[in-house]
């Protein structure tokens, strides 16, 4: 082990601090600059005159302070291996040097989770998750792939310590289910959670093959930003509301219960269902939520010159369109289509194995931008 090493320079004062990582640059100074604006206008007492304006700048403002409060505190890390590193090589001291290493890998290891953080950068990033899983073409394996979707998600969100909360369970007759929608709350859910959305193809020996022939089938996942109901108008009189009893899995996923509610709107032909709650007025209350996030989602979608930008192109589950593809005969592969991330260890995978998607995506959505 070296008796000494030598720290490169810190960063400068934070007045002039850009840190700038592998792919992309912080902006520091930039960012310090906007806090003061962002401050005087979180602090205007009419802010909240216009709620959506609110919500992005209280928004905004707290991801700048925390962005500029990590880059302080690396600074500061930074500074005291420095120090260490001076008294290691005046004294030749071994420990002081092996103390050294220590500090840098902590230091490492914050600018990793510092420049995973630079990957957040769209406007829905910080929001809850809806997301949504059908069975696509494929019959019975198809709805059953769905379910095994369901529940890969259902592990990673778990490992993660998001919330989850099911809006809707529809078995399939056979086998499976037919879909599924749950909104995902946790720190940049949707962020992370957008690089899910898109066709998802398996290849494997069915198990509904009495013959145990090689079957192809596929579901696909939307994932979609939730907004406030606020934040959207709707016209009562374009809704159409139906009461109906839910047929979910139970204790399981949903209480099944005579209050279940459906809400079209009909201008848009839009269709939302909840069944996890227990009073209609909350299943009614949900619904809207959804309806709420569906509606600013077609209206984002018409706003933009290319739709990719926040949802990508939507098209039915089948042949041509998966965005990865999951090959469990005649060999052990997943491979995502877009970021060419491949994965050996299927099965670690569908029990909920998904961080190298989600970073590889973000990576790949950063460079698509150019962001």
């Amino acid at each position: 082990m070296p008796q000494w090493i030598r720290i490169p320079e810190p960063p400068s004062p934070p007045s002039g601090r850009v840190l700038t990582t592998p792919g992309g640059s912080f902006d520091v100074p930039g960012k310090l600059q906007a806090l003061e604006r962002l401050k005087e206008q979180a602090a205007a007492p009419n802010l909240w005159d216009d709620r959506q304006r609110a919500l992005q700048v209280t928004r905004t403002l707290a991801r700048y302070e925390g962005v500029i409060g990590r880059v302080d505190r690396l600074a500061g890390e930074i500074d005291d291996a420095e120090v260490l590193s001076d008294l290691a090589h005046e004294e030749a001291d071994d420990s002081a040097a092996a103390d050294v290493l220590a500090e840098l890998e902590a230091v490492d290891a914050d600018l990793a989770g510092l420049e995973r953080e630079s990957l957040f950068f769209g406007e829905y990033d910080d929001r809850p998750a809806i997301v949504s899983i059908h069975a696509g073409a494929g019959g019975v394996d198809a709805a059953d792939w769905a379910e095994m979707l369901l529940r890969m998600y259902l592990r990673y969100l778990e490992r993660r310590g998001f919330d989850v909360e099911f809006d809707e369970y529809l078995p399939a007759e056979e086998a499976g289910i037919r879909s599924a929608a749950l909104t995902v709350r946790g720190e940049n859910a949707y962020g992370i959670l957008e690089s899910e959305r898109g066709v998802h193809r398996l290849v494997r020996i069915s198990p509904f093959d009495s013959a145990s022939r090689r079957h192809t089938s596929f579901a696909g996942v939307d994932v979609i930003p939730e907004v406030e109901v606020e934040e959207v108008e709707i016209n009562p009189d374009d809704l159409r509301i139906d009461v109906f009893r839910s047929s979910g899995a139970g204790g399981q996923h949903v209480n099944v219960t005579d209050s279940a509610v459906r809400i079209t709107h009909e201008p848009t032909g839009i269709v939302v269902a909840c069944q996890a709650e227990r009073s209609q007025l909350q299943n009614r209350n949900r619904a809207m939520a959804l309806l709420a996030a569906r509606l600013a989602e077609r209206a984002r979608k018409e706003q933009l010159e290319q739709i990719e930008e926040i949802r990508g192109e939507q098209g039915e589950a089948a042949w041509g369109r998966q965005i990865r593809s999951y090959v469990m005969q005649p060999y052990q592969l997943v491979k995502d289509v877009r970021t060419d991330l491949e994965v050996g260890n299927v099965q670690g995978v569908l029990d909920g194995d998904l961080e190298g998607f989600s970073d590889a995506y973000l990576q790949w959505r950063r460079a698509e931008t150019g962001s």
